[in-house]
């Protein structure tokens, strides 16, 4: 759609606004299921102040716009989940200024709006009028030469990312702190900015805080310290190793940290989440990064194998050994040794790695020649290792000599701000696998997408959004009905059989609904009243959503399908279908 301002009609606000809950005698504030606190708008100008001074504008920048892009994503959620299929994708995208002004944040005034889901287009200019944040920044600092709404920035493009499924970066072109009426917006795909990492670097600095101008020189110089965009551009190929939520960050931050000592290093985290991913990383940004990266799961070597795995053979240790050959220990020299699944190491095993971390000398199978072991390890695991320890599973002194530096990745549902710009990433790299013409998604499966726990994490995301691209047709937006999730892929349980059914006392006479079977109630209607399989369905819907009182989730759950199919249904069937 292309409009110009004055044919730009905003939705009702009333349903957003019904949403706001004050409950003092709790002392809450609810928004949707969001949980609100009121403050003074000076006390948020102290904090910016306080930020600004003690850690430079940079990191202040940067601390605001993640905060500002983590709760438009949060008001993204509650935004899918009023939209309805009646409305258009302009109404969603402007539920963010309705939330917008809500709050108490600006007041949003579109300009011209150029938005095509099924293109991947999003393209959109507006004015923010009365913004706390250009005021009190303007009133604390004096006026500025450069725009200063960091929250409302990082706000709009969490906002539109979550809408859309794919990265949205907005720029703040005009800002009344700097001398204008009022503050002037622009909102396009990351792509389609040719100087993206200006933007960019706010949402993938690292949190710390500005060194002083020699110390950064000097720190520059050694390469010493990498800036996360660079990390970024190096791994830009990798389309799970992106995130802009405060949890990735946290857990780059911590690989940042450590990556240029000679720490061992235990990543842990669910299955999926991407740890084999992070620990190349980690290899990456070390000084060990022109050596081998050598992974090895623990899980997937025969007990019987292990030590020959990790440590190499000697020729004639055992039958069958006829040559000489190095371990992954060896393979790893002068670089880092990834070990995956650690806690299934045998117990022997255990004892020889015990070895390795104490002493870092290891024997081949069958040799009694001690070889030095210049790696770096780093171990991975999704289980409780201090309960495997408890169990009596695990070596006491192996799990303290592990636990130098652990480093928690968090699973997906923890980093649904993440989503958009992920989905992005594999919806890319699948469409250009199979050829296929697609570029983004519906409203419908974009709700699918923020509202599911992830259980199998990224790993799962790449798998849905592969299955996706499949089903899609070319130059279609990603529907709810390509949207298969792990719940949906369950067996239904059966039905009760019939064993028996009471047979009409005389010729032609009907036997009552209730004792008779499901087919032959159909087969009746069929017959009678000409029933076909739309009507069928589109009543099935119908006395579902019912039967619910509106509630689409609990309807789709009579039903037996996801959400996403039931309004792809009911959208497909057309309201106020004949009742049987």
């Amino acid at each position: 759609m292309n409009n110009a301002y004055d044919s730009l009609v905003f939705p009702d606000i009333a349903p957003i606004r019904e949403k706001l809950r004050f409950r003092p005698e709790r002392a809450e504030i609810t928004l949707g299921e969001q949980r609100m606190v009121l403050m003074h708008t000076a006390s948020l100008s102290d904090l910016r102040s306080e930020l600004i001074a003690s850690l430079g504008s940079q990191t202040a920048r940067t601390l605001l716009t993640r905060i500002g892009f983590s709760t438009g994503t949060r008001d993204a959620q509650l935004a899918l989940q009023l939209h309805s299929v009646e409305e258009s994708i302009f109404d969603l995208l402007a539920r963010g200024g309705q939330l917008h002004a809500l709050q108490g944040v600006a007041l949003v005034e579109m300009i011209s709006s150029d938005v095509d889901v099924a293109k991947g287009r999003c393209s959109l200019e507006f004015f923010w009028k009365h913004s706390f944040e250009d005021e009190h920044h303007a009133n604390a600092e004096g006026m500025q030469t450069a725009p200063v709404c960091w929250l409302e920035t990082g706000y709009a493009s969490g906002y539109l990312s979550a809408c859309m499924g794919k990265l949205i970066v907005v720029r703040e072109v005009e800002c009344r702190a700097t001398g204008f009426d009022a503050c002037r917006v622009i909102a396009r795909p990351a792509s389609e900015w040719n100087d993206a990492e200006t933007d960019l670097q706010f949402l993938k600095a690292p949190v710390f805080a500005e060194p002083p101008a020699a110390t950064r020189t000097q720190s520059t110089q050694t390469g010493r310290q990498k800036s996360a965009l660079e990390a970024f551009e190096q791994s830009k190929n990798r389309a799970d190793i992106v995130g802009l939520s405060p949890a990735y960050q946290a857990a780059v931050g911590k690989i940042n940290r450590v990556a240029q000592t000679g720490a061992t290093v235990l990543l842990l985290g669910e299955s999926g989440v991407g740890k084999s991913t992070f620990a190349r990383l980690l290899h990456e940004q070390s000084h060990r990064s022109a050596g081998p990266f050598v992974a090895i799961n623990c899980a997937t070597i025969p007990e019987t194998l292990m030590e020959s795995e990790l440590f190499g053979v000697e020729r004639g240790a055992f039958t069958g050994a006829d040559a000489a050959r190095a371990g992954r220990f060896e393979l790893a020299e002068n670089g880092t040794l990834f070990l995956d699944e650690v806690a299934t190491l045998p117990l022997v095993a255990q004892s020889k790695l015990l070895r390795v971390l104490e002493t870092g000398e290891f024997e081949r199978l069958g040799s009694g020649v001690a070889r030095q072991a210049n790696v770096r390890i780093v171990a991975a695991t999704n289980e409780d290792l201090w309960e495997a320890v408890r169990a009596g599973h695990f070596r006491e002194d192996l799990f303290f000599r592990l636990h130098v530096f652990p480093i928690e990745i968090p699973p997906l549902r923890q980093r649904k701000e993440d989503l958009p710009v992920l989905i992005e990433r594999f919806m890319l790299r699948f469409a250009n696998a199979y050829g296929r013409d697609v570029h983004g998604l519906t409203p419908e499966a974009m709700a699918m997408l923020l509202g599911y726990s992830w259980p199998g994490n990224i790993r799962e995301l790449s798998n849905v959004v592969e299955r996706a691209v499949i089903l899609a047709e070319d130059g279609r937006a990603l529907d709810a009905v390509h949207v298969v999730l792990m719940k949906e892929l369950k067996r239904p349980s059966a039905a009760p059989a019939h064993d028996s059914f009471q047979a009409p006392q005389h010729e032609g006479e009907a036997m009552p609904l209730s004792s008779r079977s499901l087919d032959e109630v159909v087969a009746q209607w069929m017959k009678e009243r000409g029933l076909t399989l739309d009507q069928m369905e589109n009543t099935m819907v119908e006395v579902a959503i019912a039967q619910s009182q509106g509630n689409m989730s609990r309807a789709a759950a009579l039903l037996g399908i996801s959400r996403g199919q039931l309004l792809y249904r009911r959208k497909r069937g057309g309201t106020g279908a004949e009742a049987i």
